[in-house]
């Protein structure tokens, strides 16, 4: 898989969701430790507080970024609905720069492209995150995902998605909507973001819904409380011993097919090892990067 220099989402592995309405606490949950914040217009947001919400969301996002620090993206409400052209409209015309734009109940590419074509003609050059939360928005993952260059990442929404069909909000109901978003993104390489776990005292569960997640593919998992953030990141980040393991798989790999540690090592397998490392290693740059380079 190929990773441009402008793959911000790439090896970025949790992403915090902040109510918009609630600014003041945009920088403490900057502070969290997630690799992603996602200031959020749509559902943590009531009708009446949109507009206030959006005023703040995009006052924060037009100060210069720190040397470090998570990206600092925006989820709109659906560009089809008032608010959301409400929502881009503004964007459009404000000085706000986040570092991605999180479109939601994404259905079509259409959506997509007429996005970012908005956001071209602004002079906005601001990739994007597609949020796939219906059937018919799986049933399109693969279209969406080829839409545009511009696109970053898949986003699935388990809540909205289990609603759609009558689903239980379970691992097992909704495995093929996951597998099939996962799917969809590995067409493009873009970075594929897991839906948040709601149960915000349940720690074994986030666990265990993470660590299936990881299995299935997903390169990062959404949070919708700080307190989820480094159990998350623990789980998706490689750790010193997956990467030592990994350097050990490509120094066979380079021999030819051989063993470590009893197991065939193979070029899938030396495939796989070259993705976690060029991950670990993009993120790494990432985080060292200073605002004139975002």
């Amino acid at each position: 898989m190929m990773i441009g220099p402008d793959k911000r989402s790439w090896g970025r592995h949790s992403w915090l969701f902040t109510p918009a309405t609630k600014p003041d606490r945009f920088d403490r949950a900057a502070a969290a430790g997630a690799d992603a914040l996602i200031i959020d217009l749509e559902d943590a947001v009531a009708p009446a507080d949109k507009a206030p919400a959006r005023e703040g969301a995009l006052a924060w996002l037009a100060r210069p970024a720190p040397a470090r620090g998570p990206l600092r993206t925006l989820r709109i409400n659906s560009p089809a609905s008032r608010h959301g052209l409400e929502d881009l409209l503004e964007l459009l015309r404000s000085s706000a720069l986040p570092d991605l734009l999180v479109i939601p109940k994404v259905e079509s590419a259409d959506v997509v492209v007429l996005v970012d074509r908005l956001l071209a003609d602004a002079g906005k050059a601001t990739p994007l995150v597609a949020l796939i939360e219906s059937a018919r928005g799986v049933a399109n993952a693969a279209p969406i995902a080829q839409s545009s260059p511009n696109l970053e990442a898949l986003l699935f929404g388990a809540a909205d998605y289990a609603a759609d069909l009558g689903a239980e909000l379970d691992w097992t109901s909704l495995l093929f909507a996951r597998s099939s978003v996962v799917n969809a993104a590995a067409l493009t390489g873009l970075t594929t973001i897991d839906s948040p776990f709601f149960a915000i005292d349940e720690e074994e569960g986030l666990r265990r819904e993470a660590t299936a997640a990881a299995r299935l593919g997903f390169m990062a998992k959404a949070a919708i409380h700080p307190r989820q953030v480094s159990l998350i990141n623990d789980l998706f980040r490689p750790s010193v011993e997956q990467l030592a393991q990994v350097t050990k798989i490509l120094a066979e790999n380079d021999k030819g097919v051989g063993v470590v540690d009893g197991r065939m090592i193979d070029e899938a397998v030396a495939r796989k090892a070259r993705r976690l490392l060029e991950a670990s290693r993009f993120q790494a740059s990432q985080d060292k990067r200073v605002p004139e380079d975002r």
